[in-house]
């Protein structure tokens, strides 16, 4: 019955998985619908300040931001959005496959790239690639912090307004539903009047307003853009969150019922095991007997 033993420690290690991926699965449901929270609580701010500045790019005033100035240098920056930790399917690999994609076109042009990481995934493989990491944060947790992001990311809006970035793009995963993420790589800077003249109508925002700027244009401009940028990248943030635990609490059910398919065909190995030994156990007490009785 040794095969018999051994069958049965698989059917035990697999059970064990299970309870663990299935414990995996249930805090991640849990993390999810705070992640989700989250999320959404941060839309009506990033909206607001978005028609604002949206409204502040069509009044056309005497300044123009740095951010929305464009220039001829041959470095793009990227910041990318990743997790800290794993089991979560393929969220992390479509993401950083579309920042793949994005980085030979790039190289084809003669382009360099400076990127900045947030996420532990993210800054493991640019390392990996050899790409030129500026800054990195990682160890964020499950609630995105604003005051931890700003550092890292103001290393690459400082290059872009001192003209030694042609463009600034963000890369995450946009959070759709439960069962579906999608990897984004968009541009971040120069930011362009039209474009978010165009987001601002597209969330209800289609009229205009002129202001009274007080110090001045410039200062009220400044001030503005700059927390208009950070919105972005805590949403981008925040919406990543939220993909995580979605992508790792499907990735453990799948992996839950993988596990109680294994141990399904395990039981049934190890009972037609167990049958062919006492089968066999039979026989020969039966051939014993039919020996001793000749």
């Amino acid at each position: 019955m040794a095969a018999g033993k051994e069958i049965r420690g698989k059917i035990k290690s697999v059970e064990n998985t299970k309870k663990i991926t299935k414990a995996m699965e249930m805090v991640a449901a849990s993390k999810m619908r705070k992640a989700q929270e989250r999320m959404r609580a941060a839309r009506p701010y990033s909206d607001k300040v978005r028609n604002i500045a949206a409204n502040l790019g069509k009044a056309n005033p005497e300044y123009t931001h740095a951010f929305m100035k464009t220039n001829d240098a041959k470095t793009a920056g990227f910041i990318v959005v990743s997790t800290d930790k794993g089991l979560c399917g393929g969220m992390n690999t479509n993401v950083l496959r579309a920042l793949t994609t994005q980085l030979r076109e790039l190289q084809a042009r003669g382009v360099d790239a400076n990127a900045v990481a947030i996420g532990n995934k993210g800054f493991s493989f640019l390392n990996r690639i050899g790409a030129k990491v500026v800054s990195h944060v990682t160890q964020l947790g499950d609630t995105p912090h604003l005051d931890k992001l700003i550092g890292p990311v103001k290393v690459l809006l400082d290059a872009y307004a001192a003209g030694k970035v042609s463009s600034v793009h963000l890369c995450y995963t946009r959070f759709i539903n439960t069962m579906k993420q999608e990897p984004v790589v968009e541009q971040l800077l120069p930011l362009s009047s039209d474009k978010m003249q165009a987001e601002a109508q597209a969330s209800g925002q289609s009229h205009g307003w002129d202001y009274i700027y007080e110090p001045d244009a410039q200062a009220v401009i400044d001030d503005l853009l700059l927390r208009y940028v950070e919105a972005l990248v805590y949403q981008a943030v925040a919406e990543n969150m939220a993909s995580e635990q979605s992508a790792r609490m499907v990735a453990m059910k799948a992996a839950t019922d993988n596990a109680g398919s294994v141990i399904g065909e395990l039981k049934l190995v190890y009972n037609k095991t167990r049958q062919a030994a006492i089968t066999k156990e039979l026989s020969e007490i039966v051939s014993g007997a039919a020996a001793i009785g000749a």
